[in-house]
């Protein structure tokens, strides 16, 4: 992204888009601690997805018009578990998973369900929202650990140029 646009996106309010993935964060981070989730095919029911995306909107009160996009990230992500939690592996091979902190895993998620299965977002985009995200919720070395390993499954998947 070049510095004039990353200025501009500064002084802008989050719009629904952020504050979907902030949502989408929030709801996997809660099954994630709830049910250990490991993307090896034995994951949650659509019940039990439902009634934790639900959950969340009822608790607290998110952008109304993001909350349409915050519900098909998770069930996204959900639904590609397995395919996700490979792309993140094959571009990590150093780290196991259930070894990286529940926020960068979980925004790792977010961002390579986005890139890879999405459709309409850039991976460009996709990597700087989930380097912010990092950011916000994650350590310090948060934002460069989920980068580092966002490009490379961009680059594995031929969503980015070389």
């Amino acid at each position: 992204m070049n510095h004039r646009a990353n200025d501009r996106r500064k002084t802008q309010e989050p719009g629904p888009r952020r504050h979907a993935r902030e949502a989408a964060l929030q709801v996997l981070f809660s099954l994630d601690s709830l049910h250990r989730l490991t993307g090896d095919g034995g994951e949650l029911e659509p019940e039990q997805i439902d009634r934790a995306i639900n959950g969340y909107w009822a608790h607290l009160e998110g952008a109304p018009d993001g909350r349409e996009y915050a519900d098909a990230i998770v069930r996204g992500v959900m639904k590609h578990l397995t395919e996700v939690d490979t792309a993140i592996r094959e571009a990590n091979p150093n780290w196991r998973l259930d070894r990286m902190g529940r926020v960068d895993r979980n925004v790792l998620r977010i961002a390579t369900y986005e890139m890879v299965f999405g459709g309409e977002v850039p991976a460009e985009v996709a990597i700087d929202e989930a380097v912010d995200l990092a950011r916000r919720f994650g350590t310090a070395e948060s934002a460069s650990f989920v980068n580092g390993t966002l490009d490379k499954v961009a680059r594995l998947k031929g969503r980015l140029r070389k």
